[in-house]
Formats: structure tokens, sequence, C-alpha cells
């Protein structure tokens, strides 16, 4: 099969794809209303065909698709999964997405998968590691990809950079951009005990090609405190709107991923969240 035209992703908001909302969207491109965009998982189709593929295929001839990697495990000791890669970049072959992204995160070990995207320490020697898988990744795929700031729940002791200058210097040196998820940083911001809102002023939006939002959820975390945990289970909640149009305003237009990967509400429910992130997005491009 040929590659798919590669079509850019459009500064509007889509959201995350799910097989619950296959049929949706495509009886949506007849009648709407239709996501400007998805992003899928990549690694829910590294299967060779089946149904997974001949939905995609549909799907993608009506909308761009990104492509959010969770399983390629850069910042692991032994580097990144190859195998992983190698289906990973067959798979950009077959559909030409507009982006592909990954965590700043490992989930592997010597001898285990973790289902879980592990933090790194922010050290010099991490940083080169990352930097260099990075870089393989971006060779073998031809073409530069983004990093997501991660949600974090506890920090490394003795870190030698800060979270937004770490991920800076990662960009300056392997060419990669960033996947600013603003949830992630309200997140880690509550469990680290600091203030989101400098944090996310201090991301460089030149660097940033795509932003996610979401919700999440607070759980007694059983030693008499409170926990922010990033479950992508509910409606994205008014702080993370509010930290959103705060940084459109100083950015400008990005594309807007709404994500709701547990307890799926129906077609209509996600649309009316991906409406609302449009709405900013039209008010920023008025503004300007």
């Amino acid at each position: 099969m040929p590659p798919r035209p590669l079509r850019d992703l459009p500064q509007r908001a889509g959201f995350g794809l799910k097989s619950e909302h296959y049929a949706d969207v495509l009886a949506a491109a007849e009648r709407g209303p239709l996501p400007a965009w998805v992003e899928v998982h990549p690694q829910n189709y590294f299967g060779a065909g089946g149904p997974p593929h001949r939905w995609l295929t549909a799907i993608a001839d009506h909308v761009p698709l990104s492509f959010h990697s969770v399983g390629l495990s850069l910042g692991s000791a032994a580097g990144v999964d190859r195998d992983e890669l190698a289906s990973l970049a067959a798979l950009c072959e077959r559909y030409e997405p507009a982006i592909v992204s990954d965590h700043l995160s490992w989930s592997n070990g010597p001898d285990d998968k973790f289902p879980d995207l592990l933090p790194i320490p922010y050290s010099h020697a991490a940083l080169a590691h990352f930097v260099g898988e990075v870089g393989r990744v971006q060779d073998r795929l031809r073409r530069p990809m983004l990093i997501e700031n991660p949600s974090r729940y506890l920090a490394y002791a003795a870190d030698d950079w800060g979270e937004v200058d770490f991920l800076h210097e990662l960009c300056r040196r392997s060419g990669c951009g960033l996947l600013l998820d603003v949830n992630n940083v309200e997140v880690s911001a509550f469990n680290l005990g600091l203030d989101p809102a400098p944090w996310l002023d201090a991301f460089d939006p030149r660097l940033v090609g795509e932003v996610h939002v979401a919700g999440h959820s607070r759980k007694d975390d059983g030693i008499g405190g409170t926990i922010a945990i990033d479950d992508h289970g509910s409606a994205v909640g008014q702080s993370c709107w509010d930290f959103l149009a705060a940084f459109l305003r100083r950015a400008g237009p990005r594309p807007v991923l709404v994500e709701w990967d547990s307890d799926v509400p129906d077609y209509a429910t996600l649309m009316g969240e991906v409406a609302k992130a449009d709405a900013l997005l039209v008010r920023e491009q008025v503004d300007a």
C-alpha cells in the first residue's frame, strides 16, 4: 500500500480515537460534527491487518492522524525498544501521520515491560542518553518527533536540571519538539507542591507542536494527604481550560487534543469537549 499524502494538523481541536467511536467518526464525516484531527496510540495498530486497520484506513481518508506512542521507552538504560521502533516505522510508512510523539519516560527493564510511563532523573547523564535515543528514533522515522512532559508523583533528589530546562535542552540538542500536556503540568505541580502557572509560563511556545488537555482525579494517598492521578477519566477541569487559555494567549493557536482514555464517554460528550477547545482556539485567532 503506498503511503498516504502527508497532511499537517490544523490548529484546531481533536480527540484521542478509541474503538468505541470508530463508527461515530465515519458517520460524522457525512453529517458532522467531525473532529479536525484524531490521535491514536500506534501500538494498537501494530498487527498486519484486521478490523483495526480497516477502521483506521477509512477514518484517515477524512481527518489527519497524530501517532502518540507509548512503547518506545526512550529513557530505559538499554535504549529504545528496537522491535517497537521497527513496528512504528512501518506504521508511519503506511499512514504518514502528521505528527509522531512519545514521552519523557521509561518503561522497559532488562527482563520486563512495565505498564506505566516511569519518570527519569533530570541529570546530565539522563539528558545525554535521552538525546541519543531521540536521535535514533528520528533517524529511523526520517522526521522530527515531539516529546511529552510527564505527569509526576515524586521527584528525584539532586536533579541537575529543572523539568522545563531539561526539555528545552533536549530539543536544542536533538532537534525534537515538545508536546505540551497542560494537565500533566497541573498534576505534577499539585503532587510536588509547586505553582503550575509559572511552570507553564516557562515553556518556550516556539518548541510546542501539539497541546494536550485532560481530566484528572484526586485521591487520599493513604498517609494523610491527597495525590493527583493522571487518569484521563473525566471531563477537562476548569483550571486546565484556564491554563490552556493562558498558554494560547501567549503562544497563539496550536493543535489541541482532548484526552479521555478511561470511562470513555459517548461521542456527543467527547465532541462537546472538543467544541470547548475549538472555542478557545477561535478566540485566540480573532484576538491575534
